[in-house]
């Protein structure tokens, strides 16, 4: 029974991820193992988005390790847990929690040892920023932990990069590249040697905008219409001045039309956005309030042209609802 609510939620939540963004873009899904315990490994920058779209676009089926913050409710726990997330303890939640770590940990081998997949966000914290920061060496510790508890599973590492035009937007872009596997066959003394392996596998697939004049370089590769989320458009622009395929130029008009014909979901946005604390949450409640509401709104439309005297007026609301969604796009950010 729990498999079937995950399936259906995950085809639920991939059909309002690609209502949500203009385009998703898949590369190196022949990358993709089968039949093996993969441990994937990915960089972190639109907070639940990036596991929505991991959980919904790589056939894996994966649990996902989560701050322990959002377990402290006992029914939560067991929601989250019912949906594939399991608690991860930070030092900022108290030197005493780590140990409970361990029982993470354990979970995790039983899921692997199944030939599951684990999601492992290795930068620990989200970020806007377009390059990858250091890894922390949790997906080490479980990958040479499932090896002295089960030596004979031959576990990989799938690096995956998660690339966006505009982090904060609906109706941009997602890119999704998903790199070649890493096998963990090396003794724990060279773990370092994992984590390096690791890191450049990733920095092979994620566009890297250099720190030092971050903001300038930015502007840059807007203003130029370089496409953000192509680490081989945005290296030989910075390489060579050039653009190789300038993106498609964008306007927000369709933008502007989407929120008055959604006005109900879009006032609720307004609403909330005062309250979000961290920025790169705004993606996150964005979707989450038109995939909680999106459908009772058009079935309220539909109501009014069927069962009331302003049916024609609904009728036009629910098309343009409609179209204005379709056609809904944002420039690069």
């Amino acid at each position: 029974m729990k498999n079937l609510v995950n399936a259906i939620l995950r085809l639920l939540v991939k059909i309002a991820l690609h209502g949500y963004f203009r385009k998703i873009i898949i590369e190196g899904k022949e990358n993709l193992p089968k039949n093996r315990p993969v441990i994937l490994v990915a960089n972190h920058q639109n907070a639940l988005i990036d596991p929505l779209l991991l959980a919904t676009h790589t056939n894996l089926n994966p649990w996902f390790l989560t701050r322990a913050a959002v377990f402290t409710n006992p029914i939560v726990s067991k929601l989250l847990h019912y949906i594939r997330m399991l608690p991860v303890y930070r030092l900022r939640d108290g030197f005493s929690t780590i140990q409970q770590n361990q029982q993470t940990f354990d979970d995790t081998f039983e899921v692997l040892r199944k030939n599951g997949t684990v999601v492992i966000f290795a930068e620990g914290t989200h970020s806007l920023v377009r390059n990858l920061r250091p890894l922390s060496k949790g997906f080490t510790r479980m990958a040479f932990g499932l090896k002295e508890k089960y030596p004979d599973l031959e576990p990989l590492i799938l690096p995956v990069g998660l690339g966006f035009s505009a982090h904060l937007r609906s109706g941009s872009v997602v890119r999704i590249t998903f790199g070649k596997t890493i096998p963990v066959d090396m003794p724990t003394s060279q773990s370092g040697k994992l984590t390096k392996s690791v890191e450049n596998a990733l920095k092979s697939i994620l566009v890297n905008i250099p720190v030092e004049g971050y903001e300038a370089t930015l502007s840059k590769l807007i203003k130029h219409e370089v496409d953000l989320t192509s680490k081989k458009e945005v290296e030989h622009f910075l390489e060579t001045g050039n653009v190789l395929n300038s993106v498609e130029s964008v306007n927000s008009l369709g933008n502007k039309l989407m929120k008055i014909f959604h006005f109900p979901l879009y006032w609720l946005w307004l609403l909330k956005k005062g309250s979000i604390e961290d920025i790169v949450f705004s993606s996150t409640w964005k979707f989450l309030i038109g995939f909680a509401l999106a459908i009772p709104y058009y079935f309220f439309l539909i109501w009014l042209t069927m069962d009331t005297s302003v049916g024609s007026w609904g009728l036009t609301f629910l098309i343009l609802a409609w179209i204005t969604l379709w056609k809904n796009q944002n420039p690069q950010e």
